[in-house]
Order: C-alpha cells, then structure tokens, then sequence
C-alpha cells in the first residue's frame, strides 16, 4: 500500500522530539506542552528539509488544546513556508485546539470530531 504522499509525488517530513542521528546541525526547535503526559518538550526539525520554498500540511494524531499544533505551525512559520492547513485524525472538539487554530485563519479538517466523552454516556461524535 502506497502512502498517500507517495500517491501525491510530494515528501513526508517528521518533526522530532529528540535529536538523533539524522538530524544533526542546524534546527527549527520549538516548545509544546503534551497534554497527555504534563510536560514540556522540544520539537526539531531539520532546516535541511524545510524552507522558504515549501508549502506545507501539517498531519498529526490527536487535537485537544492546540498545543502540538501551535508547535509545528511556530517552525513552519520560522522556515517561512507556507502553511496550507492541517490533517488530524481525532480532535476532540470541546477543548479549545481546534477552535483557536480556526480562529488564526488555518483549514483544519479532521477524520473524526469527538464532541463529548464520560464514562456515563461514553463518547458522542460531532454531526
């Protein structure tokens, strides 16, 4: 099976949150607050593969309070690429994320919006 930017013809790009061997020199870095486990990490990228001329789609998993997302759109910005919107696959629509990178001017468009969750009346999708 081909992944979809295989399909697209454009390259896939991995934001780090750790330095590893493959990205070594110089680095967009910025500072995201993990939702899931309370703490502050940094996020790296290579400025050997992002720059001015790119436009970028920013993909992830989750979207709860935005902060992930505030991360990655901070090194697209700092690149100077162009930023054409983000892909999530579950937001979770009654914390704030998803609303305020709407707000800034971004398409986000998610395969799943939850719009309530509990133990009592499990999880309730947005229509």
């Amino acid at each position: 099976m081909l992944h979809p930017a295989q399909c697209f013809g454009v390259p896939v790009l991995f934001a780090k949150k750790n330095k590893t061997k493959n990205i070594a020199g110089d680095v967009y870095t910025s500072k995201v607050e993990s939702f899931t486990h309370g703490k502050v990490y940094d996020i790296i990228v290579s400025r050997e593969f992002l720059g001015p001329e790119d436009r970028v789609l920013l993909i992830d998993d989750f979207l709860a309070n935005g902060a992930a997302l505030m991360g990655l759109i901070t090194l697209v910005k700092e690149a100077g690429a162009v930023l054409v919107g983000a892909g999530i696959c579950v937001e979770k629509a009654f914390q704030s994320g998803g609303q305020r990178i709407r707000d800034m001017g971004i398409r986000v468009e998610s395969l799943a919006r939850i719009k309530s969750m509990s133990e009592e009346n499990g999880i309730e999708f947005c229509e």
